[in-house]
């Protein structure tokens, strides 16, 4: 009976962290995961559709901007986004962020299955080790800190603390613009990378801090009567913008299995890194938790390298394949596979994806 006690003790604090709140974040968070990747599989399909009898978009035509299926994709990504915003109204960044690697099983689940694009086996483990990696992070995340003003935000934006880590961040932003963009930003991945995660980290915290005076505001406590609430609207809009700007470019410019992962990685890290500072989502909990939310976030992370490593293989084989035929004396035409580089009309579409 005392064994039993103990662990029902122990099974108690696993599941201490997850408040009312919580679970209303991860709800919304996995809503939004699974409506952004389901909107990547129905613009695809809108693409195709659009360009059997137009000039396709990888061609730079625009006949998709005509197709109501790429038009449906595109609505089922806002509502995805809108679902995003309001789950940081409700849970720490730590438990929000990580879980956006759910839309990259969603959408290679409905690719293989709609789509008919295989799956390769390590695809499925990298699927697994996301699961595994989300529920680890889920079940030890730290509760919402109750805020019940948005001048509380603002106090805790203009801490020391983070008052320290924003200038850094806006420093090494101005450095990397100045300097490193002109010379490197053509060559090396990591600058323009590095532009969008740590203005990302911030426009986080932005989004976080808006999200929090909306819900206060739905709720009967009227936060928009405070010039701190406009204060975090402009700068959301305005960091959101150079994100935009400096993943379309990286984009534009590097291959996407390339991109996508190491701006994952260092988007989200930052962003906790941030909310720690801020918010201070480790406070109330104690080395294990946060080394378990560690090892979880970084199962996360392998699953989504080993993704995008099996799309990687799965153009490298593609690649093959049509030059086998080409020199076979096969006609012209070559089916379409898998994106592993997304199309340029998906491009700006993604980077919404990625800004919050």
């Amino acid at each position: 009976m005392t064994a039993s006690g103990g662990s029902n003790h122990g099974f108690d604090e696993v599941y201490e962290g997850m408040s009312s709140d919580n679970i209303k974040g991860l709800v919304l968070a996995l809503s939004s995961s699974f409506f952004i990747g389901a909107s990547f599989i129905v613009k695809k399909k809108g693409l195709k559709k659009a360009g059997s009898s137009g000039v396709r978009a990888g061609s730079g035509g625009y006949s998709y901007l005509y197709e109501p299926l790429w038009w449906v994709g595109m609505i089922t990504m806002v509502v995805g986004e809108i679902a995003n915003f309001a789950a940081y109204a409700f849970a720490p960044a730590i438990l929000v962020t990580p879980l956006g690697a759910v839309s990259i099983i969603i959408s290679a689940a409905l690719a293989h299955v709609i789509l008919r694009e295989r799956l390769h086996i390590f695809g499925v483990v990298g699927c697994i080790l996301c699961v595994v990696g989300s529920t680890t992070i889920v079940l030890h995340a730290p509760q919402e800190r109750q805020i019940e003003s948005v001048k509380e935000v603002w106090d805790l934006a203009t801490e020391p603390g983070f008052v320290i880590y924003a200038v850094l961040v806006m420093a090494a932003v101005l450095v990397l613009v100045v300097h490193f963009v002109p010379r490197y930003g053509q060559t090396h991945v990591m600058v323009y990378i590095g532009v969008c995660s740590l203005v990302g980290s911030l426009s986080v915290m932005g989004v976080r801090a808006l999200g929090i005076a909306l819900k206060l505001t739905f709720s009967g406590m009227n936060q928009l009567i405070y010039p701190q609430t406009w204060t975090f609207a402009v700068f959301v809009i305005t960091c959101i913008l150079t994100q935009m700007n400096y993943l379309n470019k990286a984009l534009d410019t590097f291959n996407t299995a390339v991109v996508s992962p190491i701006y994952y990685v260092m988007f989200t890290s930052l962003t906790i890194v941030a909310s720690v500072i801020m918010f201070k989502d480790w406070d109330g909990q104690n080395p294990t938790q946060i080394v378990t939310e560690m090892c979880g976030f970084v199962t996360i992370l392998s699953g989504t390298f080993l993704l995008h490593k099996t799309k990687d293989m799965a153009e490298s084989s593609s690649s093959v394949s049509r030059s086998l035929r080409h020199l076979g004396g096969e006609d012209g035409f070559e089916q379409e596979g898998i994106p592993l580089r997304s199309q340029e009309s998906m491009r700006p579409a993604n980077t919404m994806t990625n800004c919050i």
